[in-house]
């Protein structure tokens, strides 16, 4: 039969025969002339056959293709089948039936010799294997059935799983004879063809000759597929990113094999206000997020500064690869200018952060060791396996950011300090539309600022503290005012200005921190000051009081502070005036409150008024903000970060209420290590932490035994206990002589002292009688002698320090 009369065919009859490219040999004809005779396809009633070829076999080549079209060819071993079909020979159209009915084929696949002959009498069921090949290449086409009758098993098993249902209704519906499935009725092609447009005819064609991609696709048809489904499953587990679920109820937890794990280490700003720093891991790539301090304790006498302990990170500081910093709080940056100088990597950050970092590093001769580089919001760098990328948020300092740090186990947003103000000082509103992408595209685990989550309600926005600064301004125009802040909040700073100039005073900037962060901020562009509105103190005496406002710091009440020093009458240059107003801007932190409340009782008595009510704001989030972004980024995990135990519990219970599991919420602790997956989030282990003590320019030289020393001279006392011994002889040359201080004044206690050198100067008496050479045992002789009689005397324990001295 040729293309010619083939074509006709199709247009009168449509599929009846089979065509080829090529011509048919005389014994494919016979087969082919005695399939049709035995399959009086013609008789078959039209609507018997309606409802098993038209309904249920679209649907599933419409999904099929749909499927094709989706996956592409990523996995072909799978996806070959199901394309090739569509591979025909030149003229020849599939039907949706004849693509369903190469998948069902059971009975025949039980009987080889019955399917090779059904397989050259069917033409709908062979067109894609057979009619693309017929060119006079049989072995090949006999090799091909061979290996399909070698697979069957295989095929049968994938076909199932592919859809087992559609094809017990082609089954249902396929009328069969002598085990064999029966041809397709003609009209059933006339359907779809009056359902397609015309050019697909066309396209199947010049696919059709193409023989190279037939025999490719039927390699492919012919590979065992039952691993394929696993092998794919695996490499989209390892590829899709995690996405979290707010409905889950439950949670198992698995074993995390084959994930990728990423390491937390907080090692720091956890149980306290202060001293953020926290480590993320993976493999050999270590990003640290903040590098903080914290201020003293009351017990921590003489200290100046707590910086957090990094041995973890000394000891792996071929993978640390850099510091990636929130925003320019001393808690967030302080302690930089030492720990770079025993892990010099780069620094990231904002704009006004790395200028405030750059002022800590000229203080410490830094500035050409270390590497510094600014990011914008939205923004994004690449730090070994990590990509951080920094998001525009709020606080009380302008620039602040947070990070989604994009990890191979997933994203894991770090929120930084934070609030969400609608109408911002300076700069951009809180960028919530970036935080609601993260969430739809799936995050791992959220660290959420905890500092504000035990009060309920919304932070009230900056602005508010400039109408009460308005407010005081216009009230008080005869008095001059005074300001105590955080040196680093430059939007009330600005505020202030906005006042000053408003009611025609002039600014002055005192107390060290304070001149050097408002002249970075006016650097940079983040605080506007009109022109001849700042003055320098020493300018202050030619202004009247009423046309002057004083910036200061000391809102903490630290003690060399120049509020604090104000209050007192040491400061220099600046004394306290019964007629000003005392404006502090500030609520005390927790530990500080018998600091401001000194000052604030000093500047009473001073004859000073001093304003507290509605002239702060804080720069940390409330309850429903921090629910807020819960909602946002709906995350697997919640690990509350930043605040004391008690705000972290606030924090858990508030992830709780949004729907995260409670399984999945994990309250850590300073130098834990958590290890977090898909499938788990625990912790695995636990490394060096703590705070390490600044003294001065001691870093590290104060320890625990010091500090117990000092509590003890604190509160009992020394006494010091000296005598002098000959060389050889040890006989007793000189002494005991007592010296005290701290313990009672000797004048008044000449008794007492009377009575504790009789003590010593029998210990001693006794040692030299019993030929005690050991000046270490003479000591503790002495020392355990008066310890015992001071105590029964005076139910006091103070130092007790021998001193022996030896001559010649």
């Amino acid at each position: 039969m040729t293309e010619k009369q083939n074509t006709e065919n199709q247009s009168a009859e449509v599929y009846a025969n089979p065509v080829t490219e090529r011509e048919e040999s005389p014994a494919v004809q016979a087969e082919r002339q005695s399939a049709e005779k035995t399959a009086p396809v013609e008789k078959q009633p039209e609507q018997s056959v309606k409802k098993p070829v038209e309904k249920p076999v679209e649907k599933p080549v419409e999904k099929i293709a749909e499927k094709v079209a989706e996956n592409g060819t990523e996995n072909g071993t799978e996806r070959a089948e199901k394309p090739a079909p569509a591979e025909k020979s030149a003229g020849q159209q599939v039907t949706k039936s004849a693509e369903a009915q190469e998948n069902v084929s059971a009975d025949a696949n039980n009987h080889a010799e019955a399917d090779a002959q059904a397989q050259g009498k069917r033409p709908a069921q062979k067109k894609g294997r057979g009619g693309a090949r017929r060119d006079g290449n049989r072995p090949q086409r006999q090799d091909a059935k061979k290996r399909d009758e070698k697979n069957s098993d295989e095929h049968k098993s994938n076909n199932k799983a592919q859809g087992e249902n559609q094809n017990q209704n082609q089954n249902q519906n396929r009328p069969k004879k002598n085990g064999k499935p029966k041809q397709q009725p003609q009209h059933d092609g006339v359907k779809h063809e009056a359902g397609k447009p015309a050019g697909k005819q066309g396209a199947k064609q010049e696919r059709a000759e193409k023989p190279e991609k037939t025999e490719r696709a039927e390699k492919q048809n012919n590979a065992p597929k039952t691993k394929a489904p696993k092998q794919r499953a695996e490499r989209q587990q390892a590829k899709l990113p995690v996405v979290a679920s707010s409905e889950e109820v439950g949670f198992v937890p698995g074993t995390g094999e084959g994930q990728a794990k990423v390491r937390i280490i907080p090692l720091g700003g956890l149980e306290q206000i202060g001293m953020n720093i926290t480590a993320f891991e993976y493999e050999d790539t270590i990003v640290v997020v903040d590098c903080g301090l914290a201020f003293p304790t009351d017990d921590m006498l003489g200290i100046d500064l707590v910086i957090p302990d990094v041995t973890y990170l000394e000891r792996n500081i071929d993978k640390v690869k850099g510091f990636v910093i929130t925003h320019g709080h001393e808690d967030h940056i302080g302690a930089l200018p030492y720990i770079l100088q025993k892990i010099n990597v780069p620094v990231y950050g904002t704009k006004l952060t790395i200028g405030l970092i750059e002022n800590k590093l000229k203080e410490h001769n830094l500035m050409k060791s270390t590497k510094r580089k600014i990011v914008k919001h939205g923004q994004s760098i690449t730090l070994g396996a990590f990509r951080v990328e920094f998001i525009k948020t709020n606080h009380s300092i302008a620039d602040a950011a947070a990070l989604a740090i994009f990890t191979p186990a997933g994203v894991i947003v770090h929120t930084g300090d934070f609030k969400v103000d609608y109408t911002p000082v300076f700069g951009d509103a809180f960028d919530l539309q970036r935080f609601a992408e993260l969430g739809k595209k799936g995050v791992l685990a959220l660290l959420s600022d905890s500092t504000n989550a035990i009060r309920p309600g919304f932070t009230a926005s900056e602005r508010t503290v400039g109408k009460t600064f308005d407010a005081v301004f216009a009230e008080h125009k005869n008095n001059r005012i005074i300001v105590a802040t955080f040196a680093s909040n430059v939007d009330r700073v600005q505020q202030i200005v906005y006042s000053a100039c408003k009611y025609g005073r002039k600014v002055v900037v005192e107390g060290r921190s304070m001149v050097n962060v408002i002249g970075t901020a006016s650097e940079l562009g983040y605080i506007n000051i009109p022109e001849n509105t700042m003055i320098d103190i020493d300018q202050l005496k030619n202004y009247p009081d009423e046309q002057t406002v004083l910036i200061t710091t000391g809102s903490q009440g630290e003690a060399m502070a120049a509020l604090s020093r104000m209050a007192s009458g040491m400061h220099r240059k600046v004394t306290i005036k019964p007629n000003d107003v005392v404006i502090m801007s500030s609520h005390p932190i927790p530990g500080n409150e018998k600091a401001v409340s000194k000052v604030i009782n000093e500047l009473a008595m001073k004859g000073v008024e001093v304003i507290t009510e509605d002239t702060h704001v804080s720069g940390h989030a409330c309850q429903e903000e921090i629910k807020l972004i819960y909602s946002l980024l709906h995350p697997r995990y919640a690990l509350p970060v930043h605040g004391e135990y008690r705000h972290l519990v606030a924090n858990r219970n508030i992830a709780i209420a949004m729907g995260v599991p409670k399984e999945r919420t994990l309250i850590m602790s300073s130098g834990n290590v958590v290890e977090i997956c898909e499938d788990y989030c625990k912790v695995v282990d636990q490394v060096q932490a703590g705070g390490i003590l600044v003294d001065g320019l001691g870093v590290g030289d104060v320890g625990n035994i010091v500090l117990r020393d000092r509590q003890n001279l604190a509160q009992n006392g020394i006494i010091i206990v000296v005598l002098t011994l000959e060389k050889y002889s040890n006989q007793l040359l000189a002494g005991p002589d007592i010296v005290s201080r701290g313990f009672v004044y000797v004048r008044e206690s000449e008794d007492l002292m009377d009575d504790a050198k009789n003590i010593v100067d029998n210990a001693v008496a006794d040692c030299l009688d019993r030929h005690v050479t050991d000046w270490g045992k003479i000591k503790n002789i002495i020392r355990d002698s008066l310890s015992d009689f001071l105590w029964k005397r005076m139910k006091r324990s103070p130092m007790i320090l021998p001193i022996i001295m030896e001559v010649e």
